[in-house]
């Protein structure tokens, strides 16, 4: 799947008002019942257990028993009974621990393939047959105790974004469990070279929260030939509720990666980081015969006017959040993530195929579970859609979220150049005019009266309604990594000069007042060999190096002491727009520099005035001081304590950011 971005389209009111229109009428689905408070889950009792399936279309519906995950023949099948709105059901009064089960669906005379059914909780190798199992039976121990980090608000929290392979696959990772959910948590891991890995690494770091790339039950890899090299990020769904078997020790038993799944989170609980999901609702890997399509053909994607899929994915379908039962499978799956696996946050993919009344139901009842769980998600589609702009889970409507953040292409590309063009560059590595834009990431993209929105790169209104609502990055694993961007764009520049805008690029993201959102390895100039996109790369060009480490203890050092600032002074955390325009001001700087104080103990910070330049230049900068200043922060080093004190004037390094500060 090849990961694309396109900036929305924006459209007059009248187009959308016509286009709407068209989209409604387009729905020959609302004829169907929707019974939206039913349990369509498998609910297991030793006495025994009840199967569910919603399909007003079915005319028969069979459970057929297995006593493997694949392979072997039926040992029993019995007929489900259909009842109102559609609801199929069928009650087996024996205990069936252990047994796995497929559904039959009979639609039109024509029996489809078996599905798990989309509701599964538990499948054997490769996701084609769920298993019954009570789930409480995989629980760690001190499970019922077990919760994540406390978060007040979204832009308090560090954002580290991995692969679950990467972060072991290379062989100085010093794992023992080598691209496995339990290698992510192992921990004493070293380098060759005596370098903390792994989750010891993610702690010295300061990171808070560990985005994980799918890891759900996915398509693109056989886990029954795991002795055979495969790799994908994992972005074509397949079983929703079910952890990806590549990732446990024992793909063949339901339970095992159920338990992995489980314990790799209770350890990262224990170690004070919380586990943020990304999820895929936008689209499954297959359309024809996917799971949805195997229960109730078409209901779950959107189609044109013609009645082919629409493809807003770029990947060949498009899910239909606004009707009914879609709406009600996207929530109940986030709350069984939530509930069940204690899941600290999700990350939406492609979040714009989803309607906004979805995020924002979902959200709210997200927020019941858990009250410290954030929800993001990329505010733009891969391609066009018939569910109208305005309806749209869109950046440029992000404002009408209740409880979603959006990531900031804004200043991604403000800061080191367009994902979409490997030549272009930005303020870090030698763009003109990209000076409004840096600082439309600094306020996090809310209303402000010293950034002058005509001038920004992208957005021409100000997207978010409060600061922590744009999520701040300026790489990730979709396009070239920093570094590499770096080089390719200037070859002409030293590594030294490259290892600089590397460390101010995301200096920029860490002192910015939004969310900040870290590519795992960028604090070590991890490279992809230039690949742009490697989603279905070998893990030699997708695995972090751990002797990067040792090669760049500086770069490492500076990432670490960054992200210690931002913890110790809320001033870069603000929670309201109404206090970001009351204690952030940019001061008056040239072409190439941007400065701004952050003044009057915002936040509640212990430092009375902040003043932070950056200068993307290559000469420094002199600049005027007002009274006397401690340094904090100056070309490679950071003194989090401050340093030695300055007044009437001091010059910027060239490629850097300076930090003072006044008690």
């Amino acid at each position: 799947m090849k990961r694309r971005k396109l900036l929305p389209v924006l459209f007059s009111f009248l187009f959308l008002m016509s286009s709407s229109t068209t989209w409604a009428q387009a729905h020959k689905f609302d004829q169907y019942p929707t019974p939206k408070q039913a349990n369509l889950w498998t609910e297991y009792k030793p006495e025994g257990t009840t199967f569910k399936l919603w399909s007003p279309v079915a005319e028969e519906v069979v459970v057929k028993f297995y006593d493997k995950g694949y392979g072997g023949t039926v040992r029993e099948k019995r007929s489900m009974r259909k009842g109102e709105k559609g609801l199929w059901r069928l009650v087996v009064k024996k205990n069936l621990q252990g047994v796995y089960y497929t559904y039959h669906v009979k639609v039109s005379g024509h029996w489809l393939d078996e599905t798990p059914g989309i509701y599964a909780t538990a499948v054997g190798v490769n996701g084609q047959r769920a298993m019954v199992l009570d789930l409480a039976s995989t629980n760690p121990a001190g499970w019922a105790q077990d919760k994540g980090p406390t978060v007040k608000m979204p832009n308090e929290v560090v954002l580290w974004e991995a692969h679950v392979r990467d972060i072991t696959s290379h062989a100085s990772s010093g794992s023992s469990r080598v691209g496995k959910f339990l290698g992510l948590t192992e921990k004493g891991t070293k380098s060759p070279k005596g370098f903390s890995t792994g989750i010891d690494h993610m702690k010295e770091l300061g990171v808070t929260h560990v985005h994980l790339l799918p890891s759900f039950d996915y398509r693109s890899i056989d886990e029954s030939k795991l002795d055979q090299p495969q790799f994908n990020w994992g972005y074509d769904p397949q079983n929703y509720n079910v952890p990806e078997g590549s990732y446990s020790s024992d793909p063949y038993n339901a339970e095992v990666r159920i338990k992995e799944f489980k314990q790799m989170v209770k350890e990262f609980h224990d170690n004070q980081l919380g586990v943020v999901l990304d999820v895929v609702y936008n689209h499954t890997g297959l359309t024809k015969g996917s799971n949805f399509n195997l229960e109730f053909p078409d209901y779950y994607y959107r189609q044109k006017e013609d009645g082919h899929y629409s493809d807003a994915s770029a990947c060949g379908n498009e899910t239909a959040s606004e009707r009914a039962m879609a709406r009600k499978f996207i929530m109940e799956s986030c709350k069984f993530w939530a509930k069940e696996y204690h899941i600290d946050g999700f990350r939406f993919d492609l979040m714009a195929i989803h309607d906004l009344e979805t995020m924002n139901q979902l959200t709210a009842e997200l927020k019941k579970i858990n009250p410290n769980i954030i929800i993001y998600g990329e505010g733009w589609t891969a391609g066009s859609s018939p569910l109208p702009d305005y309806a749209k889970a869109l950046k440029a409507n992000t404002h009408q979220l209740t409880h979603t953040s959006a990531f900031s292409d804004d200043l991604r590309d403000a800061i080191k150049g367009s994902v979409f063009d490997e030549k272009s560059t930005g303020f870090v590595n030698g763009a003109k005019h990209t000076e409004e834009s840096i600082k439309f990431g600094v306020v996090g993209s809310v209303p402000h009266p010293q950034v002058e929105i005509h001038h920004v790169n992208y957005s021409k209104a100000f997207w978010a309604r409060e600061p922590w609502q744009a999520v701040n990055y300026v790489s990730c694993h979709d396009n070239l990594t920093l570094f590499d961007k770096l080089k390719v764009s200037r070859p002409d520049a030293s590594p030294e000069e490259l290892k600089k805008m590397n460390l101010l690029s995301d200096a920029i993201v860490l002192t910015s007042q939004g969310t900040p959102f870290l590519h795992a390895g960028a604090e070590l100039l991890r490279t992809k060999n230039g690949e742009h996109n490697s989603y279905n790369l070998p893990d030699a060009i997708n695995q972090i190096n751990w002797d990067w480490k040792a090669e760049h203890p500086d770069v490492f050092t500076y990432y670490k002491n960054l992200i210690a600032l931002r913890k110790a002074h809320p001033a870069f955390w603000m929670p309201t727009t109404q206090m970001v325009n009351h204690h952030l001001e940019f001061v008056t700087t040239e072409p190439g520099l941007v400065g701004y104080k952050l003044k009057d103990y915002a936040h509640g910070d212990s430092w009375k005035n902040i003043l932070v330049y950056y200068n993307g230049r290559e000469e420094a900068a002199e600049v005027p001081l007002h009274g006397e200043w401690t340094v904090a922060v100056e070309e490679e080093v950071i003194h989090l304590n401050g340093s030695r004190q300055v007044e009437g004037h001091i010059l910027v390094p060239p490629v850097s950011m300076l930090v003072l500060f006044q008690k």
